[in-house]
């Protein structure tokens, strides 16, 4: 019973995709009478303008992140904190991609990567890393982008806020693959 319920799901979630991607603009186009292509037009040269306006923000933490890992100070504060982490439970394999997940998207996914690589695939530590990569976000680029796009260049509190999120996450993917699967 359960297994044809997850057959039928299966086989239905291959068209959900292809259906909104028509059935939207078919709907906006018959009941709202909406010109679709000009309106799509018109959002496009709106993403392009917002897309040159954050350029200099992104340039600006891409060229952070490449000097944060090209100068060694990632190894040197690895180096420097691992006792500590030994000490409190959080592996120390995984330190290098909580700290480069707010920074950036790609950086950490070839640090996840490496992990899964280097651990093998059903490592806790490389469970760990998947969990701590799917529980946080790039926060820095988020910033710059949203931010970026609006022209806001003061981000208060929200900086503190995501960074929290970003420990909070990476913190919890420690303790709940422990908890869970050890």
């Amino acid at each position: 019973m359960i297994e044809s319920f997850v057959e039928s799901l299966n086989f239905g979630s291959k068209f959900i995709i292809p259906l909104l991607l028509v059935g939207i603009p078919m709907y906006a186009l018959s009941v709202r009478k909406v010109k679709v292509y000009e309106v799509f037009v018109e959002g496009a040269k709106d993403g392009f303008s917002i897309a040159v306006r954050i350029i200099p923000y992104l340039v600006a933490i891409l060229v952070a992140v490449g000097m944060f890992r090209a100068s060694g100070a990632l190894d040197l504060l690895l180096n420097f904190l691992s006792p500590v982490l030994v000490f409190i439970g959080f592996p120390p394999e995984n330190l290098p991609l909580a700290l480069m997940r707010p920074l950036s998207g790609s950086g950490s996914l070839g640090l996840l990567t490496d992990l899964v690589n280097q651990h093998g695939a059903d490592s806790l530590t490389a469970k760990i890393g998947a969990t701590m990569f799917g529980s946080s976000e790039t926060t820095f680029y988020v910033l710059a982008v949203y931010f970026g796009s609006v022209s806001i260049s003061r981000s208060r509190h929200a900086l503190i806020a995501g960074l929290t999120a970003d420990a909070v996450g990476a913190l919890s993917a420690v303790y709940f693959c422990k908890l869970l699967l050890t």
